[in-house]
Protein backbone atom coordinates (compact mmCIF):
# COMPACT_ATOMS: atom_id res chain seq x y z
CA UNK A 1 0.00 0.00 0.00
CA UNK A 2 2.55 2.06 0.69
CA UNK A 3 4.18 1.86 -3.13
CA UNK A 4 0.51 2.62 -4.34
CA UNK A 5 0.13 5.66 -2.23
CA UNK A 6 3.93 6.88 -3.59
CA UNK A 7 2.99 6.12 -7.14
CA UNK A 8 -0.51 7.93 -6.81
CA UNK A 9 1.00 10.74 -5.34
CA UNK A 10 3.38 10.62 -7.91
CA UNK A 11 0.76 11.55 -10.23
CA UNK A 12 -0.76 14.15 -8.54
CA UNK A 13 2.68 16.65 -8.56
CA UNK A 14 1.13 20.02 -9.93
CA UNK A 15 3.13 20.17 -13.53
CA UNK A 16 4.47 16.91 -13.59
CA UNK A 17 2.87 14.70 -16.65
CA UNK A 18 3.31 10.98 -18.28
CA UNK A 19 6.90 11.78 -19.47
CA UNK A 20 8.30 14.11 -16.33
CA UNK A 21 6.99 10.99 -14.34
CA UNK A 22 8.37 8.74 -15.80
CA UNK A 23 12.23 10.50 -16.09
CA UNK A 24 11.50 11.10 -12.09
CA UNK A 25 11.65 7.67 -11.62
CA UNK A 26 14.23 6.40 -13.92
CA UNK A 27 16.73 8.88 -12.87
CA UNK A 28 15.63 8.24 -9.08
CA UNK A 29 15.06 4.54 -9.29
CA UNK A 30 11.63 4.51 -8.12
CA UNK A 31 7.88 6.40 -7.17
CA UNK A 32 9.19 6.44 -3.21
CA UNK A 33 12.67 7.43 -4.35
CA UNK A 34 11.27 10.58 -6.06
CA UNK A 35 9.99 11.78 -2.56
CA UNK A 36 12.93 11.14 -1.09
CA UNK A 37 15.68 12.86 -2.79
CA UNK A 38 17.14 15.93 -2.21
CA UNK A 39 16.62 19.21 -4.20
CA UNK A 40 20.43 18.74 -5.65
CA UNK A 41 19.27 15.20 -7.07
CA UNK A 42 15.95 16.05 -8.23
CA UNK A 43 17.67 19.10 -10.48
CA UNK A 44 19.18 16.58 -12.48
CA UNK A 45 15.69 14.99 -13.56
CA UNK A 46 15.53 16.57 -17.79
CA UNK A 47 12.22 18.30 -17.69
CA UNK A 48 12.46 19.55 -13.31
CA UNK A 49 13.44 22.55 -12.10
CA UNK A 50 12.99 24.69 -8.98
CA UNK A 51 9.28 25.21 -9.04
CA UNK A 52 8.55 21.26 -9.91
CA UNK A 53 10.86 20.44 -6.84
CA UNK A 54 9.28 22.05 -4.37
CA UNK A 55 6.15 20.90 -5.79
CA UNK A 56 7.38 17.40 -4.74
CA UNK A 57 9.17 18.16 -1.20
CA UNK A 58 5.90 20.11 0.02
CA UNK A 59 3.73 16.79 0.46
CA UNK A 60 0.14 17.82 -1.08
CA UNK A 61 0.67 15.85 -3.27
CA UNK A 62 0.67 12.42 -0.74
CA UNK A 63 -1.93 13.98 1.11
CA UNK A 64 -3.93 13.83 -1.71
CA UNK A 65 -2.70 10.08 -2.64
CA UNK A 66 -3.95 9.16 0.98
CA UNK A 67 -7.41 10.57 -0.01
CA UNK A 68 -7.51 8.79 -3.13
CA UNK A 69 -6.42 5.98 -2.12
CA UNK A 70 -9.39 5.68 0.30
CA UNK A 71 -11.76 6.15 -2.92
CA UNK A 72 -10.25 3.38 -4.34
CA UNK A 73 -10.73 1.03 -1.66
CA UNK A 74 -14.21 2.17 -1.09
CA UNK A 75 -15.07 1.59 -4.99
CA UNK A 76 -12.97 -1.40 -5.56
CA UNK A 77 -11.03 0.30 -8.24
CA UNK A 78 -7.62 -0.73 -9.06
CA UNK A 79 -4.77 1.59 -9.90
CA UNK A 80 -2.51 0.36 -12.51
CA UNK A 81 1.00 1.91 -12.60
CA UNK A 82 3.08 1.44 -15.45
CA UNK A 83 5.85 -0.53 -14.18
CA UNK A 84 2.91 -2.90 -12.58
CA UNK A 85 2.48 -6.47 -14.52
CA UNK A 86 -1.33 -5.68 -15.10
CA UNK A 87 -0.60 -2.25 -16.87
CA UNK A 88 -1.96 -2.70 -20.39
CA UNK A 89 1.03 -3.71 -22.23
CA UNK A 90 -0.38 -2.10 -25.46
CA UNK A 91 0.17 1.03 -23.80
CA UNK A 92 3.40 0.67 -21.76
CA UNK A 93 6.03 1.21 -24.25
CA UNK A 94 4.36 4.98 -25.67
CA UNK A 95 6.13 8.25 -23.56
CA UNK A 96 3.02 10.02 -23.26
CA UNK A 97 0.88 7.35 -22.15
CA UNK A 98 -0.68 7.93 -18.55
CA UNK A 99 1.95 6.74 -15.79
CA UNK A 100 -1.65 5.39 -13.94
CA UNK A 101 -4.57 4.39 -14.86
CA UNK A 102 -7.91 3.84 -13.05
CA UNK A 103 -9.89 0.77 -13.46
CA UNK A 104 -13.13 -0.72 -12.43
CA UNK A 105 -14.62 -3.55 -14.53
CA UNK A 106 -13.96 -7.55 -15.38
CA UNK A 107 -12.78 -7.04 -18.71
CA UNK A 108 -9.16 -7.89 -19.68
CA UNK A 109 -6.88 -5.48 -20.55
CA UNK A 110 -4.99 -7.18 -22.39
CA UNK A 111 -7.07 -9.57 -24.21
CA UNK A 112 -5.82 -10.93 -27.34
CA UNK A 113 -7.60 -8.62 -29.68
CA UNK A 114 -8.79 -5.00 -28.63
CA UNK A 115 -10.66 -2.99 -31.40
CA UNK A 116 -11.41 0.84 -30.85
CA UNK A 117 -14.52 1.89 -32.49
CA UNK A 118 -15.32 5.84 -32.62
CA UNK A 119 -17.78 8.24 -34.76
CA UNK A 120 -19.30 11.18 -34.84
CA UNK A 121 -21.63 11.77 -31.85
CA UNK A 122 -24.75 12.50 -34.06
CA UNK A 123 -24.87 9.09 -36.32
CA UNK A 124 -27.28 8.77 -39.31
CA UNK A 125 -29.52 5.93 -39.03
CA UNK A 126 -26.99 4.52 -41.34
CA UNK A 127 -24.23 5.12 -38.91
CA UNK A 128 -26.35 3.43 -36.64
CA UNK A 129 -26.95 0.25 -38.06
CA UNK A 130 -22.98 -0.24 -39.64
CA UNK A 131 -21.89 0.32 -35.90
CA UNK A 132 -24.35 -2.54 -34.82
CA UNK A 133 -23.51 -5.04 -37.80
CA UNK A 134 -19.80 -4.08 -37.41
CA UNK A 135 -19.73 -5.08 -33.50
CA UNK A 136 -22.45 -8.46 -34.09
CA UNK A 137 -19.48 -9.18 -37.21
CA UNK A 138 -16.58 -8.97 -34.65
CA UNK A 139 -17.87 -11.57 -31.99
CA UNK A 140 -16.64 -14.30 -33.59
CA UNK A 141 -12.78 -13.12 -33.14
CA UNK A 142 -13.34 -12.68 -29.81
CA UNK A 143 -12.53 -8.71 -29.41
CA UNK A 144 -12.71 -6.61 -26.62
CA UNK A 145 -14.56 -3.04 -28.01
CA UNK A 146 -12.86 0.05 -26.60
CA UNK A 147 -14.61 3.44 -27.16
CA UNK A 148 -15.26 6.82 -25.06
CA UNK A 149 -19.00 5.85 -23.64
CA UNK A 150 -20.12 9.44 -25.23
CA UNK A 151 -23.34 9.78 -27.57
CA UNK A 152 -23.85 8.41 -30.65
CA UNK A 153 -21.30 5.87 -32.25
CA UNK A 154 -19.47 5.39 -29.16
CA UNK A 155 -22.55 4.63 -26.42
CA UNK A 156 -23.83 2.60 -29.88
CA UNK A 157 -21.06 0.43 -29.75
CA UNK A 158 -21.36 -0.24 -26.08
CA UNK A 159 -25.10 -1.02 -26.07
CA UNK A 160 -24.06 -3.70 -29.00
CA UNK A 161 -21.60 -5.17 -26.77
CA UNK A 162 -23.75 -5.61 -23.87
CA UNK A 163 -26.90 -7.32 -26.32
CA UNK A 164 -24.33 -9.66 -27.25
CA UNK A 165 -22.56 -10.48 -24.24
CA UNK A 166 -18.98 -9.17 -25.72
CA UNK A 167 -16.34 -7.33 -23.07
CA UNK A 168 -16.31 -3.52 -23.66
CA UNK A 169 -14.07 -0.85 -22.23
CA UNK A 170 -14.81 2.87 -21.93
CA UNK A 171 -12.39 5.05 -21.64
CA UNK A 172 -13.33 8.24 -19.79
CA UNK A 173 -12.33 11.90 -19.79
CA UNK A 174 -12.82 12.22 -15.99
CA UNK A 175 -12.92 10.34 -12.56
CA UNK A 176 -14.45 7.34 -12.12
CA UNK A 177 -16.71 9.26 -9.04
CA UNK A 178 -19.15 10.17 -11.44
CA UNK A 179 -20.62 9.16 -15.58
CA UNK A 180 -20.46 11.89 -18.08
CA UNK A 181 -23.06 11.93 -19.93
CA UNK A 182 -25.29 11.34 -16.74
CA UNK A 183 -27.58 9.61 -19.33
CA UNK A 184 -25.48 6.93 -20.03
CA UNK A 185 -25.11 5.79 -16.19
CA UNK A 186 -26.89 2.82 -16.81
CA UNK A 187 -25.10 1.66 -19.16
CA UNK A 188 -21.48 2.24 -17.55
CA UNK A 189 -23.30 0.26 -14.71
CA UNK A 190 -24.28 -3.13 -17.11
CA UNK A 191 -20.30 -2.31 -18.55
CA UNK A 192 -19.57 -3.83 -14.88
CA UNK A 193 -20.37 -7.35 -15.57
CA UNK A 194 -18.39 -8.13 -18.56
CA UNK A 195 -16.25 -4.64 -19.44
CA UNK A 196 -15.14 -2.32 -17.60
CA UNK A 197 -14.86 1.34 -17.26
CA UNK A 198 -10.92 3.23 -17.32
CA UNK A 199 -9.47 6.24 -16.95
CA UNK A 200 -6.28 8.32 -15.90
CA UNK A 201 -7.82 11.16 -13.77
CA UNK A 202 -8.15 10.63 -10.16
CA UNK A 203 -12.07 9.94 -9.05
CA UNK A 204 -13.09 13.56 -8.39
CA UNK A 205 -11.69 14.94 -11.89
CA UNK A 206 -14.16 17.03 -13.69
CA UNK A 207 -15.73 16.39 -17.13
CA UNK A 208 -13.86 19.24 -18.43
CA UNK A 209 -13.20 19.99 -22.19
CA UNK A 210 -8.73 19.51 -22.66
CA UNK A 211 -9.74 15.83 -20.87
CA UNK A 212 -11.27 14.45 -23.44
CA UNK A 213 -8.67 15.09 -26.53
CA UNK A 214 -5.93 13.34 -23.82
CA UNK A 215 -8.85 10.66 -23.09
CA UNK A 216 -8.69 9.96 -27.00
CA UNK A 217 -4.86 9.06 -26.93
CA UNK A 218 -5.98 6.20 -24.34
CA UNK A 219 -8.52 4.37 -26.63
CA UNK A 220 -5.82 4.88 -29.88
CA UNK A 221 -3.01 3.27 -27.65
CA UNK A 222 -4.85 0.29 -26.22
CA UNK A 223 -6.18 -1.04 -29.74
CA UNK A 224 -4.81 -3.24 -32.30
CA UNK A 225 -7.40 -1.67 -34.72
CA UNK A 226 -9.40 1.46 -34.57
CA UNK A 227 -12.89 2.06 -36.62
CA UNK A 228 -14.08 5.02 -37.36
CA UNK A 229 -17.76 4.75 -38.11
CA UNK A 230 -19.08 7.95 -39.22
CA UNK A 231 -17.43 11.88 -38.50
CA UNK A 232 -17.12 14.96 -40.10
CA UNK A 233 -13.47 16.44 -40.43
CA UNK A 234 -12.43 18.27 -37.51
CA UNK A 235 -13.74 16.14 -34.40
CA UNK A 236 -12.59 13.81 -31.66
CA UNK A 237 -12.27 10.76 -34.20
CA UNK A 238 -10.42 12.49 -36.28
CA UNK A 239 -8.13 12.78 -33.07
CA UNK A 240 -8.16 9.92 -32.20
CA UNK A 241 -7.27 8.41 -35.92
CA UNK A 242 -4.74 10.37 -35.83
CA UNK A 243 -3.00 9.46 -32.98
CA UNK A 244 -3.39 5.64 -34.25
CA UNK A 245 -1.67 6.45 -37.42
CA UNK A 246 0.77 8.30 -35.06
CA UNK A 247 1.42 4.86 -32.66
CA UNK A 248 1.29 2.82 -35.65
CA UNK A 249 -1.81 1.18 -35.44
CA UNK A 250 -4.18 0.15 -38.27
CA UNK A 251 -7.06 2.42 -38.90
CA UNK A 252 -10.07 1.22 -40.74
CA UNK A 253 -13.14 3.80 -42.09
CA UNK A 254 -16.34 3.34 -43.40
CA UNK A 255 -16.54 5.22 -46.78
CA UNK A 256 -19.95 7.48 -47.26
CA UNK A 257 -21.31 9.60 -49.74
CA UNK A 258 -19.62 12.77 -50.92
CA UNK A 259 -20.85 16.07 -49.80
CA UNK A 260 -22.43 14.13 -46.64
CA UNK A 261 -20.88 15.99 -43.64
CA UNK A 262 -20.97 13.10 -41.55
CA UNK A 263 -18.74 11.37 -43.92
CA UNK A 264 -16.59 14.04 -44.81
CA UNK A 265 -14.09 12.77 -42.15
CA UNK A 266 -14.03 8.94 -42.99
CA UNK A 267 -13.57 9.62 -46.52
CA UNK A 268 -10.94 12.09 -45.97
CA UNK A 269 -9.06 9.61 -44.12
CA UNK A 270 -9.56 6.90 -47.10
CA UNK A 271 -8.16 9.15 -49.51
CA UNK A 272 -5.64 10.40 -47.27
CA UNK A 273 -4.04 6.67 -46.99
CA UNK A 274 -4.59 7.39 -43.43
CA UNK A 275 -6.97 4.86 -43.10
CA UNK A 276 -8.10 1.72 -45.34
CA UNK A 277 -11.91 1.36 -46.39
CA UNK A 278 -13.80 -1.59 -44.93
CA UNK A 279 -18.02 -2.40 -45.44
CA UNK A 280 -17.84 -4.54 -42.58
CA UNK A 281 -16.34 -6.97 -39.83
CA UNK A 282 -15.00 -9.00 -42.42
CA UNK A 283 -12.81 -6.45 -44.10
CA UNK A 284 -11.60 -5.93 -40.59
CA UNK A 285 -10.92 -9.95 -40.34
CA UNK A 286 -8.87 -10.17 -43.47
CA UNK A 287 -6.62 -6.96 -43.10
CA UNK A 288 -6.08 -8.12 -40.20
CA UNK A 289 -5.43 -11.42 -41.21
CA UNK A 290 -6.98 -12.86 -37.77
CA UNK A 291 -8.41 -15.78 -40.54
CA UNK A 292 -4.77 -16.66 -41.42
CA UNK A 293 -3.98 -16.44 -37.26
CA UNK A 294 -7.11 -18.48 -35.94
CA UNK A 295 -6.02 -21.47 -38.82
CA UNK A 296 -2.11 -21.31 -37.39
CA UNK A 297 -3.61 -21.46 -33.91
CA UNK A 298 -5.65 -24.16 -34.41
CA UNK A 299 -2.86 -25.89 -36.45
CA UNK A 300 -0.59 -25.37 -33.79
CA UNK A 301 -3.17 -26.79 -31.46
CA UNK A 302 -3.31 -30.12 -33.17
CA UNK A 303 0.59 -30.21 -33.32
CA UNK A 304 0.06 -29.66 -29.78
CA UNK A 305 -1.26 -32.29 -28.56
CA UNK A 306 1.60 -34.39 -30.49
CA UNK A 307 4.35 -33.60 -28.48
CA UNK A 308 6.67 -34.67 -26.22
CA UNK A 309 6.28 -33.67 -22.57
CA UNK A 310 9.57 -32.12 -22.95
CA UNK A 311 8.43 -30.26 -26.10
CA UNK A 312 5.30 -28.94 -23.99
CA UNK A 313 7.25 -27.81 -20.96
CA UNK A 314 9.55 -25.64 -23.54
CA UNK A 315 6.30 -24.58 -25.32
CA UNK A 316 4.63 -23.64 -21.89
CA UNK A 317 7.82 -21.08 -20.93
CA UNK A 318 8.03 -19.55 -24.35
CA UNK A 319 6.82 -15.70 -23.97
CA UNK A 320 4.49 -14.81 -27.23
CA UNK A 321 5.07 -11.15 -27.80
CA UNK A 322 8.98 -10.49 -27.32
CA UNK A 323 10.35 -14.05 -27.24
CA UNK A 324 12.60 -15.74 -24.50
CA UNK A 325 16.72 -16.31 -24.56
CA UNK A 326 18.22 -19.87 -24.20
CA UNK A 327 19.91 -18.98 -20.65
CA UNK A 328 15.98 -17.85 -19.29
CA UNK A 329 14.60 -21.26 -20.75
CA UNK A 330 17.27 -23.33 -19.77
CA UNK A 331 17.17 -21.81 -16.25
CA UNK A 332 13.54 -22.13 -15.87
CA UNK A 333 13.21 -25.90 -17.71
CA UNK A 334 16.31 -26.73 -15.72
CA UNK A 335 17.54 -28.77 -18.67
CA UNK A 336 21.24 -28.20 -20.17
CA UNK A 337 21.72 -26.09 -23.37
CA UNK A 338 22.73 -29.12 -25.54
CA UNK A 339 19.25 -30.99 -24.44
CA UNK A 340 17.38 -27.49 -24.97
CA UNK A 341 18.90 -26.57 -28.56
CA UNK A 342 17.85 -30.25 -29.32
CA UNK A 343 14.03 -29.78 -28.29
CA UNK A 344 13.81 -25.94 -29.94
CA UNK A 345 15.20 -27.57 -33.39
CA UNK A 346 12.97 -29.89 -33.32
CA UNK A 347 10.02 -27.28 -32.59
CA UNK A 348 10.89 -25.43 -35.48
CA UNK A 349 10.83 -27.95 -37.39
CA UNK A 350 7.18 -28.47 -36.63
CA UNK A 351 6.67 -25.03 -37.13
CA UNK A 352 6.07 -24.21 -33.46
CA UNK A 353 8.49 -22.23 -32.77
CA UNK A 354 10.80 -19.37 -34.06
CA UNK A 355 14.28 -17.81 -33.67
CA UNK A 356 15.20 -14.24 -33.08
CA UNK A 357 18.12 -12.11 -33.22
CA UNK A 358 20.01 -12.85 -29.92
CA UNK A 359 19.65 -16.53 -29.19
CA UNK A 360 15.43 -15.67 -28.18
CA UNK A 361 13.00 -17.68 -29.24
CA UNK A 362 9.55 -17.11 -29.75
CA UNK A 363 5.93 -18.82 -30.52
CA UNK A 364 5.91 -18.76 -34.38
Amino acid sequence: MDDLLYKIALTLIPQVGPVTARSLVSYCGGAREVFEAGPRELQKVPGVGQQIGRNIRSGEALARAEQEIEFLEAHQIQALFYLDEAYPRRLRNFPDSPAILYYKGRANLNADRMVGIVGTRRPTPHGVRACEELVEGLLPYGAAIISGLAYGVDVTAHRKCLELGMPTIGVLGHGLQQIYPPQHLPVARAMMHNGGLLSEYPGNTLPDREHFPMRNRIIAGLCDALIVVETQRKGGSMITAQMANDYNKDVFAFPGRVKDPYSEGCNLLIKTHRAALIEGAADVAYLMRWDQLDSARAIQQQLFTELTEEEKIIVDLLKPDDGTSIDALAASSGKPGSELAGILLELEFKGLVRTLPGKRFILA
